[in-house]
């Protein structure tokens, strides 16, 4: 079984296509497509790369997501 919608690596981009079902609106389209976007983060990436992070902000970034996961049992 092939999942709903079609997933490729391109170079180190992600790639999500969606194939029209029968009897599906272009609306039910987009939905499935922002919701695959979501699961897969690329919301997330798109909105973390949108301005410039230093290198330093990066790692502090990091270490406080380490930590919480430690702290908090993630």
């Amino acid at each position: 079984m092939t999942p709903p919608g079609d997933r490729k690596e391109h170079q180190g981009q992600r790639m999500i296509k969606v194939k029209a079902r029968s009897n599906e609106s272009v609306q039910q389209m987009i939905k499935r497509f922002k919701k695959m976007c979501e699961k897969e983060g690329l919301t997330k990436d798109i909105k973390r790369n949108s301005y410039y992070e230093k290198p330093s902000e990066r790692r502090r970034r990091r270490a406080r997501k380490s930590f919480k996961r430690v702290t908090f049992g993630r």
